[in-house]
């Protein structure tokens, strides 16, 4: 089975030390930017980076998964991985300065299935999880910009 590889989504935002505090913020700022594609997030353990377990539900498409995943912090202050206790799913955050403001892209991977569900899950979730990861950063940029 191939991993499923998104393209990452990006977006340039205020200063880094904010914007990464907002990401690592599960239990008081991550639910009050998510798009409407997320349901029933909820806050298992910790709350703040590192140690943080959490659960949602994700609707993409005709399609809604719950997800359950537990936070690492391999380099604090700009990267942040959530990785999914029920699957090989692992989202990356990063975050970097650029001069006055930061860089913040979102990459997500995952094995795939085989066969021809395989075939049509990386032909078509990637774009699809895209959409969602845009409006996801850009509601970000927003309340990091309040």
């Amino acid at each position: 089975m191939r991993p499923c590889l998104p393209s990452p989504a990006s977006m340039s935002t205020s200063n880094q030390g904010k914007v990464y505090r907002l990401i690592a913020d599960y239990k008081g700022a991550r639910a009050r930017w998510l798009p409407p594609n997320y349901s029933d997030f909820a806050v298992e353990q910790g709350g703040v980076g590192n140690g943080t377990v959490f659960g949602y539900k994700l609707k993409v498409g005709n399609r809604e998964r719950a997800y359950r995943l537990a936070v690492s912090e391999p380099k604090r202050g700009s990267i942040l991985t959530e990785k999914d206790t029920g699957s090989t799913l692992t989202n990356t955050w990063t975050v970097t300065a650029q001069g006055n403001s930061s860089r913040v892209t979102l990459r997500t991977e995952w094995q795939g299935h085989g066969g021809v569900g395989g075939f049509f899950e990386r032909l078509f979730a990637p774009r699809a999880l895209k959409r969602v990861y845009d409006d996801e950063l850009a509601r970000l940029a927003a309340h990091a910009t309040e």
